[in-house]
């Protein structure tokens, strides 16, 4: 599944389309510690966290995750959005929890 498919199934609310949205999610990743996320996330995934604040966005460019599913109704500010979109990161948000959400994506790439 790509991220443009991800965002077609409107599973997600979708806050911003970044730049690659042809880019296939390799999984689901769950992680709310950056420190770990940043080392142990796997490329291309769908990044599943409640961390809404711009580290998520370094964090995420740094692991070359596909795109960040923020959960539990967290969102991004104002300028965290704003750098999301000139970063070219695809984020969604939802009111599922982190599970869930983790487990729609995972159902959907099998």
């Amino acid at each position: 599944m790509t991220i443009q498919e991800l965002i077609d199934s409107n599973l997600f609310t979708l806050v911003n389309a970044g730049d690659n949205t042809n880019t296939e999610i390799s999984t689901p990743f769950c992680c709310d510690l950056l420190s770990i996320a940043m080392g142990r996330a796997p490329e291309k995934c769908a990044w599943v966290t409640v961390m809404a604040n711009v580290n998520t966005l370094a964090v995420s460019s740094l692991a070359d995750c596909g795109c960040i599913i923020l959960a539990e109704g967290t969102a991004f500010d104002e300028v965290t959005n704003a750098k999301a979109v000139a970063q070219g990161i695809t984020v969604f948000k939802t009111d599922m929890p982190v599970f869930e959400a983790a487990l729609a994506i995972w159902q959907k790439l099998q």
